[in-house]
C-alpha cells in the first residue's frame, strides 16, 4: 500500500479509545543511520495541522502500531 492511499486513515489509541488524528498530517521520524522509520509525528490540535505549532507533536513509536485497517490505524500508547 502506498502512503498516499493511507492518508485519510484515522489514528486511534487502543489504550484510551481516543481518536488522535489523521495519518495525512503526520511526519515521519527516520533514523538516517539505520534507514528505519522510528515514529509517526502527529501534530497536536483539534484539526491537527491548522491549529498546532510545529513543536507540538504526539510522537507515536513505530513499534506502537498494532494494526493498519481499512479506515483506521490502531496504536497502543
Amino acid at each position: 500500500m502506498l502512503l498516499f492511499a493511507m492518508g485519510n486513515k484515522t489514528i486511534i489509541n487502543i489504550t484510551t479509545g481516543e481518536k488522535l488524528g489523521f495519518l495525512k498530517y503526520c511526519d515521519l521520524k527516520i533514523n538516517e543511520n539505520e534507514g528505519k522509520i522510528e515514529a509517526l509525528m502527529l501534530p497536536k490540535g483539534r484539526l491537527n495541522a491548522f491549529f498546532s505549532h510545529q513543536d507540538e507533536y504526539i510522537e507515536i513509536p513505530w513499534s506502537a502500531i498494532r494494526k493498519i485497517g481499512t479506515d483506521t490505524i490502531l496504536v497502543e500508547l
